[in-house]
């Protein structure tokens, strides 16, 4: 007799279990059942519909060639029965069957299973305030809402949204909404938009979206949504702010779509998601589950968490898919928290963790920024700030963000495999990564960024966050701003706050110029601060005790100045 794989969910770790387990084992009668109408959606390529990228729908369900991932694709290619437009009702796990009722007609099926995968995905979190039910307020979570959204854009049917939310979503929908000519205004709740960037980090993406036009209020939500004749007409925040608008999209995160689970008897983890062992097997052996429902092993702090990520949906399936059939063999270890955004020509990357939640986990760190070229000047150099985060006591690294115009993927893919290997800074000064003009410098922006770290950790360098170099401006703290770059790039850009300019070059020329007191703070940087770490070392050499380097110099300096 055929075994029987039940698998609910057709979006992303459903499909590719289903797909593993049939490539694995030929004979077993496999079903998918999938409450929306499509499979397969690459529903992270929403905004990009929205924004109009591509205009086709269906290309958010086809095969790399082109072919629909519809029920008759997996029936006659994979042969497995997908059943849409049916939304699983309850599980019975010691009768091991299912109860499914379809969308539209209401009818109702049951079915026996010898395994069950469970991908049920997330659910869209919607803040309770009054006016949250007004016509042109949505979520992006389904095809339906992209395709409502791609609507409103191509046919610039608003022209004021606001964005209840800044992370990876509510800052991809300002972008496409943007380049469709709508005004956009996003509110965070929290002081800074993408909270898995640092402050000073998130700050520079900020600086960026408001310059291609866009409206930021941080530290501040949206209290409520007003109408006028059953239709968005504005927002009112919780800094009595009220911001007139005729679209509203709220994309404060998701949640697990544990429920079904819950219900069936299953463990569900502390973080709301369906608990899983390494073989992403639940607490009954016969069922499995993957996807943005479940919960995973962080491997950087070992605590569990939740990471509803696309790519880690289809590696958790195909975990499972080779489970099924031969038993569990296979484990997924686990995720490093690796993302990435697109804000127009300007990307923003993480991976680990950062700073400011190793702080709040009780891990002593160090860190540091480094701003560099992310090729050769002469191959149409792009920058690129990179932020390194290292445990203190062994040098392991824990996290590195990175922000710019340049190949800023790469060097987070870079990153993501040091974490993945638990290497520390030490075993990045002298990897052997690819090098040739086109693609990078001589020496990668990621080894550089671990020099400088390296430099800081054994004392060469005295490395100061731009974050603190803010503060000191803010309480009207005396100390000397070394400017060491010459007139021409001090005409270019600058800071405006009393910087006393002295060119490297003639640096040993005119330190009669530079404080009497040898014990006086100098902070000194240049475009990029590699020139303000030698003006660092030199000062040092002449006698001068509290000489610190801007890190990153003023390209990374993420707040305001003169020019």
């Amino acid at each position: 007799m055929k075994k029987s794989i039940v698998v609910i969910g057709g979006s992303a770790a459903g499909p590719k279990a289903a797909s593993k387990a049939r490539r694995m084992d030929p004979n077993a009668e496999i079903t998918i059942i999938q409450k929306a109408e499509n499979l397969s959606m690459a529903s992270c390529g929403y905004p990009y519909f929205i924004g109009g990228t591509f205009d086709e729908e269906i290309k958010l369900i086809c095969t790399p060639t082109g072919v629909p991932r519809d029920p008759q694709f997996f029936f006659n290619v994979k042969d497995i029965n997908a059943i849409v437009s049916t939304e699983v009702t309850s599980i019975d796990p010691q009768e091991k069957k299912i109860t499914a009722k379809h969308t539209k007609t209401g009818e109702v099926m049951e079915k026996k299973y010898d395994q069950l995968v469970i991908c049920t995905g997330s659910k869209p979190i919607v803040p309770g305030i009054p006016g949250i039910d007004l016509n042109g307020v949505t979520t992006l979570h389904t095809m339906e809402d992209a395709k409502f959204l791609k609507d409103i854009a191509k046919n610039r049917k608003s022209k004021h949204a606001v964005i209840i939310g800044g992370g990876l979503i509510g800052i991809e929908v300002a972008e496409a909404l943007t380049l469709a000519g709508i005004k956009i205004t996003v509110v965070e709740r929290q002081d800074q938009i993408l909270s898995f960037l640092d402050l000073e980090m998130a700050k520079l993406v900020e600086k960026h979206l408001k310059a291609k036009g866009g409206n930021i209020y941080t530290g501040a939500s949206v209290e409520k949504i007003t109408g006028k004749n059953g239709q968005v007409a504005g927002v009112e925040l919780s800094d009595s702010t009220k911001i007139k608008c005729d679209l509203v999209v709220s994309s404060i995160g998701v949640r697990p779509n544990s429920d079904l689970a819950a219900d069936a008897g299953l463990e569900i983890g502390e973080t709301g998601g369906i608990a899983v062992n390494e073989y992403m097997q639940t607490s009954d052996e016969s069922i499995y589950a993957a996807g943005d429902c479940v919960e995973v092993k962080s491997l950087v702090t070992g605590k569990k968490m939740l990471w509803p990520m696309g790519d880690a949906a289809n590696l958790q399936g195909r975990v499972i898919g080779q489970n099924l059939a031969l038993g569990n063999k296979v484990e997924y270890k686990g995720v490093v928290s690796t993302g990435i955004c697109k804000v127009f020509d300007f990307v923003a990357g993480s991976t680990g963790i950062s700073e400011g939640q190793a702080e709040r986990d009780g891990i002593e760190v160090v860190s540091t920024i480094h701003a560099a070229p992310d090729r050769p000047g002469f191959m149409g150099a792009l920058p690129i700030v990179m932020k390194m985060i290292a445990e203190k006591n062994t040098g392991k690294i824990i996290g590195v963000q990175a922000v710019g115009m340049g190949d800023v993927s790469k060097r987070i893919a870079e990153a993501a495999v040091a974490l993945h290997a638990g290497m520390t800074v030490d075993d990045l000064l002298t990897l052997d990564l690819p090098y040739a003009p086109p693609f990078s410098a001589a020496i990668d922006n990621f080894i550089t960024c671990a020099h400088v770290l390296d430099n800081k950790i054994k004392g060469y360098m005295k490395g100061i966050n731009p974050k603190e170099v803010k503060a000191k401006f803010d309480s009207g703290e005396d100390f000397c701003f070394l400017d060491v770059r010459g007139p021409d790039e001090l005409e270019e850009m600058r800071f405006g706050k009393g910087e006393l300019n002295l060119p490297l070059g003639a640096l040993r020329a005119n330190t009669d110029k530079l404080p009497e007191d040898k014990n006086a703070e100098i902070i000194a940087f240049c475009k990029i601060s590699l020139r303000g770490y030698e003006a660092q070392l030199y000062l040092e050499s002449i006698g001068y005790t509290n000489v610190k380097v801007l890190e990153g110099g003023i390209v990374a300096w993420p707040y305001d100045r003169e020019k």
